[in-house]
């Protein structure tokens, strides 16, 4: 350690600082590795390196860790690195909990709508969904976008500077509550989103059955399948002022959801 000291000042350089913007660089790029937009497979990973260097030489002389909180032992800083990873992971979860209810919802329409035999490939997240739920996380997504939902993920990593510093992650029964509550609210905003198009198709389903009581040579299967496509999308696209309304709310709210998941952390 005394040969590295030497080292570093033979060049001018301060341990210190040098420490304080690698705790920096720790927190940024473990976090935005995980968070939604910024992470993910939706860009390549030497991009994703250069913005976390670029944001951390951008952020570190008004977001920094001292140099004390830089642990001595190898274990130690891995301990440190497992606990970022697990902030990372427990900030981008509470927003994918929105784009998942999303998606459920998708889900749900397209099954009504006779769709759950037509799939597409997400490039994002690689994996297979439905057209309506695919339709409807872009379009999420881009609303989300639109109303700076990002911005508020960058001054969430900002507040976690303040309140969890590095190694002092505390996995609490409080922090554990929290994302049970939050992960509940997925089939919530699952069933808001899809109700109306589930109960439009009953309805429809509900008078082509009446309509094969009363005229039982007419082949329903034939003609119901395209009135339930052309209602279903009807429905679709009065879906956009309620996803936009629950998206605004989500962001309205998201600096308090942060809050209460950073210092849930707190020991």
């Amino acid at each position: 350690m005394s040969c590295y000291l030497l080292h570093m000042n033979l060049f001018n350089f301060d341990p210190s600082t040098i420490l304080s913007f690698f705790l920096t660089l720790f927190r940024i790029s473990l976090v935005l590795f995980l968070l939604p937009f910024f992470g993910g497979n939706s860009l390549p990973n030497p991009v994703k390196a250069v913005v976390c260097i670029i944001l951390t030489l951008g952020l570190w002389p008004a977001l920094s860790f001292p140099a004390r909180y830089f642990p001595a032992h190898p274990f130690n800083i891995l301990i440190m690195i497992l606990g970022e990873l697990v902030l990372g992971l427990t900030m981008g979860l509470l927003v994918r909990f929105l784009f998942a209810a999303i998606q459920t919802g998708g889900e749900l329409a397209g099954f009504q709508m006779g769709f759950s035999m037509i799939s597409v490939m997400d490039p994002i997240n690689g994996t297979s969904e439905s057209v309506t739920a695919h339709f409807l996380y872009m379009t999420s997504l881009l609303t989300f976008l639109c109303l700076n939902g990002h911005l508020y993920l960058l001054k969430a990593l900002a507040q976690s500077f303040e309140l969890v510093p590095p190694g002092s992650l505390f996995i609490s029964p409080q922090l554990v509550q929290n994302i049970i509550t939050f992960s509940g609210q997925i089939f919530v905003l699952a069933i808001k989103i899809a109700a109306p198009i589930i109960t439009a198709i009953f309805l429809v389903d509900l008078a082509l059955a009446l309509i094969s009581r009363a005229a039982p040579q007419m082949n329903v299967l034939f003609v119901g399948f395209p009135i339930k496509i052309c209602v279903g999308f009807l429905f679709l696209g009065l879906l956009f002022e309620v996803m936009n309304m629950e998206i605004a709310n989500f962001i309205r709210n998201i600096s308090i959801y942060f809050d209460s998941i950073l210092r849930a952390m707190i020991p």
